[in-house]
Protein backbone atom coordinates (compact mmCIF):
# COMPACT_ATOMS: atom_id res chain seq x y z
CA UNK A 1 0.00 0.00 0.00
CA UNK A 2 1.06 3.24 -1.28
CA UNK A 3 1.75 6.08 1.65
CA UNK A 4 -0.72 8.30 -0.46
CA UNK A 5 -3.69 5.75 -0.39
CA UNK A 6 -2.56 5.25 3.39
CA UNK A 7 -3.08 8.97 4.06
CA UNK A 8 -6.24 9.04 1.80
CA UNK A 9 -7.49 6.04 4.10
CA UNK A 10 -7.33 7.72 7.43
CA UNK A 11 -9.69 10.71 7.89
CA UNK A 12 -7.32 11.94 11.00
CA UNK A 13 -4.26 11.47 9.22
CA UNK A 14 -5.40 13.24 5.89
CA UNK A 15 -6.38 16.30 8.32
CA UNK A 16 -3.23 16.46 9.86
CA UNK A 17 -1.14 16.19 6.38
CA UNK A 18 -3.40 19.25 5.21
CA UNK A 19 -3.00 21.24 8.13
CA UNK A 20 0.94 20.66 6.89
CA UNK A 21 0.80 21.77 3.73
CA UNK A 22 -2.26 24.37 3.90
CA UNK A 23 -1.67 27.80 5.50
CA UNK A 24 -5.11 27.48 8.01
CA UNK A 25 -8.09 29.81 6.20
CA UNK A 26 -5.70 30.20 3.32
CA UNK A 27 -5.98 28.46 -0.09
CA UNK A 28 -2.08 28.89 0.12
CA UNK A 29 0.69 26.49 0.70
CA UNK A 30 3.22 26.71 3.67
CA UNK A 31 6.34 28.13 3.03
CA UNK A 32 8.08 25.03 2.93
CA UNK A 33 6.35 23.30 0.50
CA UNK A 34 6.99 26.62 -1.64
CA UNK A 35 10.94 25.76 -1.12
CA UNK A 36 11.59 22.57 -0.76
CA UNK A 37 8.21 20.71 -2.43
CA UNK A 38 7.29 22.78 -5.18
CA UNK A 39 10.63 22.78 -6.82
CA UNK A 40 11.22 19.23 -7.16
CA UNK A 41 8.16 17.53 -8.30
CA UNK A 42 5.99 19.89 -10.93
CA UNK A 43 7.20 20.80 -13.69
CA UNK A 44 8.85 23.61 -15.72
CA UNK A 45 9.82 23.30 -19.47
CA UNK A 46 13.50 25.12 -20.92
CA UNK A 47 13.02 28.83 -21.64
CA UNK A 48 9.99 29.19 -19.13
CA UNK A 49 9.63 32.54 -17.14
CA UNK A 50 7.84 32.82 -13.70
CA UNK A 51 7.87 36.85 -13.10
CA UNK A 52 8.45 37.78 -9.67
CA UNK A 53 5.57 39.29 -8.62
CA UNK A 54 3.04 36.93 -9.79
CA UNK A 55 1.37 34.19 -7.13
CA UNK A 56 1.65 30.48 -7.39
CA UNK A 57 -0.61 28.79 -4.80
CA UNK A 58 1.09 25.19 -6.14
CA UNK A 59 0.02 22.29 -3.97
CA UNK A 60 1.93 18.81 -4.60
CA UNK A 61 -1.65 16.89 -4.54
CA UNK A 62 -2.55 17.98 -7.39
CA UNK A 63 -0.24 18.83 -11.13
CA UNK A 64 1.05 21.58 -12.26
CA UNK A 65 3.28 22.25 -15.42
CA UNK A 66 4.37 25.27 -17.10
CA UNK A 67 5.28 24.53 -20.62
CA UNK A 68 8.72 25.81 -22.55
CA UNK A 69 9.07 29.34 -23.30
CA UNK A 70 5.94 30.35 -21.38
CA UNK A 71 5.13 33.24 -19.43
CA UNK A 72 3.32 33.56 -16.22
CA UNK A 73 3.03 37.55 -16.01
CA UNK A 74 3.19 39.76 -12.86
CA UNK A 75 -0.08 39.53 -10.73
CA UNK A 76 -1.26 36.52 -11.89
CA UNK A 77 -2.34 33.98 -9.29
CA UNK A 78 -2.43 30.24 -10.11
CA UNK A 79 -3.73 27.27 -8.06
CA UNK A 80 -3.90 23.71 -8.30
CA UNK A 81 -5.86 23.15 -4.97
CA UNK A 82 -8.78 21.70 -6.37
CA UNK A 83 -7.54 20.85 -9.71
CA UNK A 84 -4.25 20.59 -12.16
CA UNK A 85 -3.27 23.17 -14.31
CA UNK A 86 -1.28 22.31 -17.07
CA UNK A 87 -0.09 24.94 -19.54
CA UNK A 88 1.43 24.71 -22.70
CA UNK A 89 4.10 25.75 -24.69
CA UNK A 90 5.00 29.52 -26.01
CA UNK A 91 1.73 30.30 -24.05
CA UNK A 92 1.16 33.38 -22.13
CA UNK A 93 -0.63 34.39 -18.66
CA UNK A 94 -1.00 38.13 -18.85
CA UNK A 95 -1.46 40.97 -16.25
CA UNK A 96 -3.45 40.12 -13.27
CA UNK A 97 -5.14 37.27 -14.45
CA UNK A 98 -6.25 34.30 -12.17
CA UNK A 99 -6.15 30.41 -13.06
CA UNK A 100 -8.26 27.74 -10.61
CA UNK A 101 -7.82 24.37 -11.93
CA UNK A 102 -8.77 21.95 -13.19
CA UNK A 103 -7.35 24.03 -16.05
CA UNK A 104 -5.73 22.80 -19.28
CA UNK A 105 -3.96 25.27 -21.53
CA UNK A 106 -2.78 24.14 -25.44
CA UNK A 107 0.68 25.53 -26.85
CA UNK A 108 0.69 29.43 -28.10
CA UNK A 109 -2.64 30.31 -26.19
CA UNK A 110 -2.35 34.19 -25.78
CA UNK A 111 -4.24 35.86 -22.60
CA UNK A 112 -4.32 39.47 -22.17
CA UNK A 113 -5.06 41.64 -18.82
CA UNK A 114 -7.27 40.44 -16.15
CA UNK A 115 -8.79 37.08 -17.32
CA UNK A 116 -10.50 35.02 -15.40
CA UNK A 117 -10.12 31.14 -15.50
CA UNK A 118 -12.37 29.05 -12.62
CA UNK A 119 -12.87 25.27 -12.61
CA UNK A 120 -14.78 26.17 -9.29
CA UNK A 121 -17.51 26.69 -8.38
CA UNK A 122 -19.05 26.90 -4.42
CA UNK A 123 -21.95 25.03 -3.24
CA UNK A 124 -25.12 26.56 -2.29
CA UNK A 125 -27.56 24.82 -1.83
CA UNK A 126 -27.90 23.83 2.00
CA UNK A 127 -29.35 27.04 3.38
CA UNK A 128 -28.17 26.23 6.28
CA UNK A 129 -24.62 26.47 5.99
CA UNK A 130 -22.71 29.24 4.26
CA UNK A 131 -20.97 28.90 0.93
CA UNK A 132 -18.00 29.53 2.04
CA UNK A 133 -17.84 26.36 4.16
CA UNK A 134 -20.03 24.09 1.48
CA UNK A 135 -18.34 21.39 -0.70
CA UNK A 136 -16.93 23.10 -3.94
CA UNK A 137 -17.64 21.51 -7.44
CA UNK A 138 -15.02 21.38 -10.19
CA UNK A 139 -15.41 20.97 -13.87
CA UNK A 140 -12.63 20.76 -16.21
CA UNK A 141 -11.50 23.90 -18.48
CA UNK A 142 -9.56 23.32 -21.90
CA UNK A 143 -8.67 26.12 -24.03
CA UNK A 144 -7.09 24.59 -27.05
CA UNK A 145 -3.91 25.83 -29.01
CA UNK A 146 -3.50 29.21 -30.53
CA UNK A 147 -6.51 30.81 -28.71
CA UNK A 148 -6.77 34.38 -27.95
CA UNK A 149 -8.36 35.53 -24.76
CA UNK A 150 -9.33 39.62 -24.56
CA UNK A 151 -8.74 41.33 -21.54
CA UNK A 152 -11.43 41.07 -18.80
CA UNK A 153 -13.09 37.86 -20.19
CA UNK A 154 -14.34 35.23 -17.90
CA UNK A 155 -14.17 31.74 -18.63
CA UNK A 156 -16.67 29.73 -16.56
CA UNK A 157 -15.85 26.15 -15.05
CA UNK A 158 -16.65 23.16 -17.92
CA UNK A 159 -16.02 25.66 -20.88
CA UNK A 160 -13.81 24.27 -24.17
CA UNK A 161 -12.47 26.62 -26.44
CA UNK A 162 -11.97 24.85 -29.59
CA UNK A 163 -8.57 25.80 -31.45
CA UNK A 164 -7.46 29.03 -33.09
CA UNK A 165 -10.31 30.74 -31.87
CA UNK A 166 -10.70 34.39 -30.23
CA UNK A 167 -12.47 35.41 -27.35
CA UNK A 168 -13.52 39.70 -27.43
CA UNK A 169 -12.44 41.57 -24.27
CA UNK A 170 -15.09 41.58 -21.47
CA UNK A 171 -16.72 38.43 -22.70
CA UNK A 172 -18.07 35.68 -20.19
CA UNK A 173 -17.88 32.06 -21.73
CA UNK A 174 -20.57 30.05 -20.11
CA UNK A 175 -20.29 27.62 -23.07
CA UNK A 176 -18.08 25.92 -25.21
CA UNK A 177 -16.86 27.70 -28.14
CA UNK A 178 -15.85 25.69 -31.76
CA UNK A 179 -12.56 26.49 -33.27
CA UNK A 180 -12.00 28.42 -35.46
CA UNK A 181 -14.34 30.82 -34.14
CA UNK A 182 -14.79 34.26 -32.44
CA UNK A 183 -17.15 34.67 -29.37
CA UNK A 184 -17.74 37.83 -27.36
CA UNK A 185 -20.62 39.11 -24.99
CA UNK A 186 -22.31 37.87 -22.13
CA UNK A 187 -23.01 35.09 -22.62
CA UNK A 188 -20.55 35.27 -24.88
CA UNK A 189 -21.86 33.80 -28.68
CA UNK A 190 -20.05 33.05 -31.69
CA UNK A 191 -19.76 35.91 -34.15
CA UNK A 192 -17.71 34.89 -36.77
CA UNK A 193 -16.32 31.51 -38.09
CA UNK A 194 -13.87 30.82 -40.21
CA UNK A 195 -14.73 29.90 -43.72
CA UNK A 196 -11.69 27.47 -45.32
CA UNK A 197 -13.72 27.67 -48.77
CA UNK A 198 -13.26 31.38 -48.99
CA UNK A 199 -10.29 32.01 -46.62
CA UNK A 200 -12.63 34.63 -44.87
CA UNK A 201 -13.97 34.43 -41.39
CA UNK A 202 -17.65 35.09 -41.68
CA UNK A 203 -20.03 37.18 -40.12
CA UNK A 204 -22.07 34.44 -37.85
Amino acid sequence: MSLLTIVKSNPRLKKFVHWLIVQPSRAAPRLWVRWFVTPFIHKRGKGSIVKYYSRLDIFPFNKFELGAYSVIEDFAVINNGVGDVIIGEHTGIGLSNIMIGPVTLGNYVTMAQHVVLSGLNHGFEDVNISTRLQKVITKQITICDDVWIGANSVITAGVTIGKHSVIGAGSVVTKNIPEYAVAAGNPAKVIKKYNFETGNWDRV
